[in-house]
């Protein structure tokens, strides 16, 4: 393959057909003047489009911002960024790969912003944690890295939460996961966990935080090898002379060029969006189980409000054996406390008498009313799972119809719609086989394929796995020109800056990205007459499901 130079995230747009505006952010085109692509072969232009993201995460739920100020405009008297950039002790060297990665944050403010705004109310938290831990300070910003801090980012991967944790992981560290709640979404729960983790992986890499952050993203069995690998060749075995995934030779460099931003961000020309140094949500014990609706009411929130801040939970309600905590706003503190003395116990459920009916089972009752087998015993004081037709059983209910909880599962089910129109067909993976040249065998696009199929698109298949088609769907013809990014139903549109190779000609460049040489003209105030040159810089719009 021929040398590709491009930027952090030279994205191609993948996973939902419903672009959250992470993803349109990244998206953007983010091609500094120096950088451009040097190509001689599609399958290259394919490879540099595939480019991992700044946060290969799927977002499911749009950003809610929480009042945690009776005011609508916190007063900010002591800027939290400068409380962690006085504890920044990792040196950053100014190499390639972290001056690319600082590039593109340090262009891309409208995200730092966002970022930001999800971090508000649980970074003084995270700070509080790593200084108890005795942490290095720059791991504050790894949620960044890792999910855009989105405490309720997935990948397909199966990693959940601010930190991503892969399930396996996460009961590692004590993260309890059932049909009730799962604490990889639970940010303080989620958070004292990766410090434990990244503890331990400092340890088993002696001391070296580059090699134990590498072993977080790829896994430790994995650097460890390549430590290994290296020590039998002779070679250096810091993180920089690693033979690593290419998502992780970038991982610990985002990192890295966040914390050379927060250092000194007046250097790169950047504001970063302030966050008051002090704790704005409280952990509240509520005892027992408790309605979430009712919760939200109690604090003078919306359930929404509500969820952004206690994310681990799945449902309509706490789960009924723990955890009992709430975050709450601290400033909704004092008027939910109150609220909470005076309810009396069978009022912090709804509850619903149901008479059992012949063919009933316990498993078949639970599901009717969203809930457990485990619940419904519990509820009820049954030892066993037997039921009898025409006794009575008290079912605890959601108070307020599901659809307004807005549970991470119905969401997340939501996003991940599978279906597809047209025909239905069924591809079984034989050797050789992979997405892109699936989708154009198909005449589909390779993310939806991997849509319809529940992964991710850079999943591995896996030979004789079951790919369902769906074919049927009309090409929709959209206007190329190279002001933004473009996606319709079957093309994804994507600018990007081509340099010219010796012997590049306008209908050569033409035929390889199969577009017109007229377009070419036009987006860059060129005529045919013009006599290119190489090195020089072209801009163009390129169907990438057409290359």
């Amino acid at each position: 393959m021929k040398k590709l130079l491009f930027p952090l995230s030279f994205t191609l747009l993948v996973g939902c057909q419903n672009l959250t505006a992470e993803q349109d952010e990244v998206a953007e085109s983010n091609i500094d003047e120096e950088q451009a692509l040097d190509i001689a072969q599609n399958g290259d232009i394919y490879e540099a489009l595939l480019a991992d993201e700044t946060a290969n995460v799927i977002h499911p739920k749009a950003d809610v911002q929480v009042p945690l100020s009776d005011n609508e405009t916190l007063v900010i008297s002591n800027d939290i960024w400068q409380r962690i950039r006085d504890d920044f002790t990792f040196e950053i060297p100014q190499n390639r790969k972290v001056i690319a990665q600082r590039n593109w944050y340090a262009k891309h403010g409208a995200y730092m912003d966002r970022v930001a705004k999800r971090a508000e109310p649980f970074i003084h938290h995270i700070v509080e944690e790593i200084e108890r831990y005795d942490m290095p300070m720059e791991l504050v910003l790894l949620p960044i890295v890792e999910s855009a801090y989105d405490p309720f980012a997935y990948s397909h991967g199966s990693a959940s939460g601010m930190w991503q944790f892969l399930s396996s992981t996460g009961k590692q560290f004590g993260l309890k996961q059932d049909w009730w709640y799962d604490g990889r979404r639970d940010v303080a729960a989620s958070t004292q966990a990766a410090m434990k983790f990244l503890r331990y992986l400092h340890k088993r890499f002696d001391g070296d935080w580059l090699l134990a952050l590498a072993a977080y993203n790829s896994g430790e069995g994995r650097v460890a090898r390549a430590v290994k690998d290296n020590a039998r060749k002779g070679k250096p075995t810091d993180f920089w002379n690693l033979s690593l995934p290419r998502e992780t030779r970038d991982y610990v460099p985002k990192l890295l060029a966040l914390a050379d931003i927060v250092k000194r961000p007046k250097d790169f020309d950047v504001s970063l969006y302030a966050i008051d140094n002090k704790s704005v949500i409280s952990s509240i014990d509520i005892g027992s189980q408790l309605d979430l609706a009712l919760a939200a009411d109690l604090a003078g929130l919306t359930i929404d409000e509500l969820h952004a801040l206690n994310p681990g939970f799945n449902r309509w309600a706490t789960a009924p054996n723990g955890p009992h905590n709430l975050l709450i706003p601290n400033n909704k503190v004092e008027k939910f406390k109150l609220g909470l003395s005076k309810l009396k116990d069978n009022e912090r459920l709804s509850w619903q008498r149901y008479q059992i009916k012949n063919g009933d089972s316990l498993s078949v009752i639970a599901k009717r009313f969203n809930t457990t087998v485990t619940v419904v015993k519990e509820a009820n004081s049954l030892a066993n799972n037997n039921i009898r037709a025409g006794k009575y059983l008290l079912i605890p209910t959601a108070a307020q119809s599901l659809d307004r909880y807005k549970t991470y599962e119905q969401v997340r089910k939501t996003k991940l719609s599978k279906k597809g129109s047209g025909d239905k067909l069924i591809h079984v993976v034989k050797n050789g086989d992979n997405l892109w040249d699936l989708g154009r065998k198909y005449r589909v696009k390779s993310t939806d394929i991997a849509k319809w199929n529940g992964f991710a698109p850079k999943d591995m298949l896996r030979l004789g796995q079951k790919l369902t088609i769906w074919k049927g769907n009309k090409p929709v013809t959209v206007a190329q020109t190279p002001t933004n990014t473009q996606v319709s139903t079957n093309k994804v549109m994507r600018n990007i800056n081509y340099k010219v190779r010796s012997g590049d000609s306008l209908a050569r460049i033409a035929n390889k990205f199969k577009v017109k040489i007229s377009d070419i003209e036009k987006w860059n105030n060129l005529n045919r007459k013009t006599y290119l040159q190489p090195g020089q810089l072209l801009k163009l719009s390129v169907n990438i499901t057409s290359i």
